[in-house]
């Protein structure tokens, strides 16, 4: 089980990128929360498997239809989620 934290820098407010996120977490095994800062990026926190983790994050950067979006993402790997279920849109 692993924990990651990413952000998702380029046009990424305002294109139904969190909606997105949250319905592609649907086939995947994993949990968490993507939500919109105040620099105009967006920050993805998501705990799974790390194959499941690594193929989420995969689908939303490369295959999604919000991924022409994206200019820049960096990941780091966190504590794991104390909620550990669930997938939500945080405001």
């Amino acid at each position: 089980m692993i924990a990651k934290r990413i952000i998702f820098e380029g046009r990424v407010q305002g294109v139904g990128f969190r909606y997105t996120v949250k319905d592609l977490s649907r086939g995947f095994d994993v949990c968490g929360w993507v939500r919109n800062l105040a620099d105009g990026s967006v920050e993805l926190q998501v705990m799974g498997e790390e194959d499941e983790v690594e193929s989420f994050i995969k689908e939303i950067a490369e295959e999604s239809t919000v991924a022409h979006h994206i200019k820049n993402l960096t990941a780091e790997k966190i504590p794991l989620l104390e909620n550990g279920s669930g997938f939500r849109i945080e405001r």
